[in-house]
């Protein structure tokens, strides 16, 4: 005799009310890539959507007060030779991104005020160091010109995006595997990271040393991504053994 166990849902009578087509974007050819990122960056200028393109990366910018249908043939930012994996608007800048890519580049671009009229395929610098896909990117928090990027070859690199060097490489002595997320702090002081080896990492990015770590925030497999939310404070999200979502602060 089978014996059915039905997880029963906190959330299963809570309703949305969806968005109006007036106030949506649609006919957007959201990338299929197979990547764990979140697609879309948005700022209080534009949203960025990283989309389906043939040939190479592509992601769509399009201004916040633009909504509805979106032309199939909308200009693209279009320099990648492979698919964007990542985007990341500049805190400090409304009109800079900065994209990942499977190409092992980061690139940095300017968007015009109002938008694309014409595909951008010129970006203001590219950094190449990664010898494997780049899979994050981030912006400092209180720092200009100052970008994070963390690849499949298991390396985290500190860009100055002004001169295209690296200030400071993080190699596979402090990652041995897969790294899943990248935060910094609110003072850009610290990171931290989340890593396949199923620890969370607190890392002080001028020394390049491990401060403080935690092993296995959770108990399931699937992959955990940590941030900063207060000076002191991680939030984390992952699974447990029987593949339950979980939060843990």
């Amino acid at each position: 005799m089978s014996r059915q166990v039905v997880r029963s849902s906190k959330f299963r009578h809570v309703f949305g009310q969806p968005a109006k087509a007036d106030q949506c974007y649609e006919d957007v050819r959201v990338s299929q890539t197979t990547w764990d990122s979140g697609f879309c960056a948005v700022n209080p200028k534009f949203v960025a959507l990283i989309c389906e393109a043939s040939g190479g990366g592509a992601f769509l910018v399009l201004p916040l007060g633009k909504t509805g249908r979106v032309d199939k043939n909308a200009p693209t930012v279009c320099g990648h030779t492979a698919p964007v994996l990542d985007i990341a608007w500049c805190p400090h800048n409304d009109n800079v991104i900065a994209s990942g890519s499977e190409d092992c580049t980061v690139m940095v671009w300017e968007i015009p005020d109002g938008g694309l009229m014409l595909p951008l395929r010129e970006p203001v610098v590219t950094l190449e160091g990664h010898t494997k896909r780049v899979g994050i990117v981030a912006w400092h928090t209180t720092a200009q010109n100052v970008l994070l990027s963390a690849g499949c070859d298991n390396v985290i690199m500190v860009w100055d995006v002004g001169t295209g060097a690296a200030m400071l490489t993080l190699g596979p002595e402090v990652h041995p595997d897969t790294i899943y997320s990248v935060d910094w702090s609110r003072d850009g002081g610290l990171i931290c990271t989340s890593c396949r080896d199923k620890r969370v990492r607190i890392i002080e990015p001028r020394k390049g040393t491990v401060v403080a770590e935690k092993d296995r925030p959770h108990e399931g497999t699937r992959p955990v991504r940590a941030v900063f939310v207060s000076e002191g404070k991680i939030l984390t999200t992952g699974f447990s053994r029987m593949s339950e979502r979980q939060v843990a602060l």
